[in-house]
């Protein structure tokens, strides 16, 4: 009997034991300190070739103004080989996978399509060039089951151009003129963005019925009595009259319904009357409640949809308020979470310390509550931080180590080239990934390999891109930040342009004896008297409390 009795002692014990082991709190996923990745859908990776023509689209093109290949299922195949889990990622943006017009375009640099996704043909299908609907619903899936958010683009302001296979819609549906002049709100709003660029009008009252050209695509594709009684039942349910803006927010709205993504960023979202965006975030947040309560069992957590806004020219210093010179507007009390934020690559132009306490600052005092993305390099900034990619090391370090969402856009992990010979404009930064240099190249490698361990450390701990800001010394540079979340605590320690080999850095904030590890090097130590001393061949410390 109690050879019995100590057998089941001992078992509780070594029960007890695994349990305590394990018991370690899920990192919660947090927009405002997310690492976001952002690419071009057809730039990418191409899943398949059998998609890679479409609607003859067959002219010769001015160099990078085609269709390259990428699709959607290019997307899920990195996802499934884990390159995005690699590099720490947690959030996926991608252009726009709607159908784009058929034909051509000569802007003065040779033919153009609409590879990037923003000439828009018909928001209710997908353009077979990145894929189809059931390619989208599996990229959604596969994401999720892999812990990454998906971030559609939303177009809402204009179409696409009008070309002899793509008549432009009605005069109550859009306008053809005047070309934005910039001077003031309305010569932002109430105009197209470029010469042949149609602007849907959303300021307008007058109720509309669906554009002849689009009626008569979906009857010829058999899908007309379905799409108006959708349309029906949309505006019975809200009660909106039936003026372009609320056609639009309807087809957009449909996909959060159908795949449950988890947030849209908003293109042009300044040319646009401010109060459309509210409206579109309210019927967004319905529209992804109701895709929860059709579907408990996918569903990842209790965030709410995500709106992040490209107001062009925007900036952390600015705050709440975009002053178009007449007239000032605050985004975020019109339906954004989040702005995309233009300053950034100027702002890392300073000091570490600089930078992280500005952000920091910002972020807990003014803007507390809300949130920003910040880029070292995009699809349409002919400016970015690194142009010749001469600073990646620390592109990295300033961007993924920042407060605030980080936005990786496809190629600054691998320094894909931003200046390619023969292109002009905006082609130069979307070439396409450059997979071969990832495989080959040593230099490529050492530099992803960077970018992967900042950017996994960054996933790890919301304190890095959501904690506030502390620098605890100047020489060596070392910095704490502190995260809180409901009964979620989260404390890092980063340590900057150090010797390489033996270190010792002051951490008297914890206790002697407690064991940190850098997730850098993957090397560990204990706090002495205030401080640590840790041997590594790099000049970065990660620094996780481990026990």
């Amino acid at each position: 009997m109690k050879i019995k009795a100590i057998s089941i002692f001992t078992m509780v014990l070594v029960l007890f034991s695994s349990c305590a082991k394990v018991e370690k709190k899920k990192v919660p996923f947090v927009w405002e300190g997310a690492n976001l990745y952002f690419m071009l859908t057809d730039r990418f990776n191409n899943g398949t070739t059998a998609n890679d023509v479409n609607f003859e689209r067959e002219l010769p093109t001015g160099k990078l103004r085609g269709f390259e290949g990428g699709d959607i299922k290019g997307i899920t195949q990195k996802i499934q080989e884990g390159y995005f889990t690699d590099l720490g990622i947690n959030a996926i943006w991608l252009t726009p996978v709607t159908e784009q017009i058929h034909g051509v375009v000569d802007e003065g640099t040779g033919n153009t399509y609409g590879f990037h996704g923003y000439w828009a043909k018909d928001w209710t299908a997908l353009d077979p060039n990145f894929g189809s609907m059931e390619d989208l619903k599996e990229l959604v899936e596969t994401a999720h089951a892999n812990g990454i958010r998906i971030v559609m683009d939303a177009v809402l302001n204009h179409t696409g151009p009008a070309t002899e296979k793509d008549p432009a819609w009605e005069n109550e549906w859009v306008r053809v003129e005047p070309t934005c002049t910039y001077k003031n709100f309305k010569t932002t709003v109430e105009c197209t963005l470029t010469d042949n660029l149609p602007d849907i009008k959303t300021e307008s009252t007058q109720e509309v019925g669906i554009p002849a050209s689009l009626a008569q695509k979906w009857k010829g594709e058999g899908r007309y009595d379905q799409e108006v009684k959708e349309l029906d039942d949309f505006f019975a349910r809200t009660g909106y009259p039936r003026t372009p803006k609320y056609y639009m927010i309807k087809w957009l709205c449909d996909y959060i319904i159908q795949f449950g993504i988890d947030g849209y960023r908003v293109d042009t979202v300044k040319h646009t009357e401010e109060t459309v965006w509210a409206d579109f975030r309210k019927e967004c947040e319905y529209a992804f409640e109701l895709w929860k309560k059709n579907n408990p069992e996918k569903v990842l957590d209790d965030n709410k949809f995500y709106t992040v806004g490209e107001v062009y020219g925007y900036g952390i210093s600015n705050k709440f308020a975009y002053d178009f010179g007449d007239k000032k507007v605050n985004y975020y009390a019109n339906g954004f979470t989040d702005l995309i934020n233009f300053e950034f690559k100027h702002n890392a132009q300073s000091s570490y310390e600089e930078l992280f306490l500005m952000y920091s600052e910002i972020l807990h005092g003014d803007l507390k509550g809300y949130g920003i993305m910040n880029y070292i390099s995009s699809h349409d900034d002919g400016s970015p931080f690194d142009q010749k990619r001469e600073k990646t090391y620390e592109s990295a370090t300033k961007l993924l180590l920042c407060s605030g969402t980080s936005q990786v856009y496809y190629g600054d992990e691998s320094a894909r080239p931003l200046l390619v010979e023969g292109t002009a404009g905006d082609a130069n930064l979307r070439s396409f990934m450059n997979w071969e240099d990832i495989a080959n190249k040593s230099e490529t490698k050492a530099i992803l390999n960077h970018w992967q361990k900042l950017g996994k450390f960054r996933a790890n701990h919301p304190a890095v891109g959501a904690g506030i800001h502390k620098m605890i010394s100047e020489k060596p540079y070392v910095f704490r930040r502190s995260f809180v979340k409901d009964d979620y605590q989260d404390q890092v320690f980063v340590a900057l342009n150090l010797e390489k080999g033996i270190k010792e850095i002051p951490i008297a904030e914890l206790e002697n004896g407690t064991k940190l590890r850098d997730a850098y090097s993957g090397k560990e130590a204990k706090v002495k008297n205030g401080k640590l001393s840790i041997d590594t061949e790099f000049d970065i410390l990660l620094l996780e409390i481990i026990g």
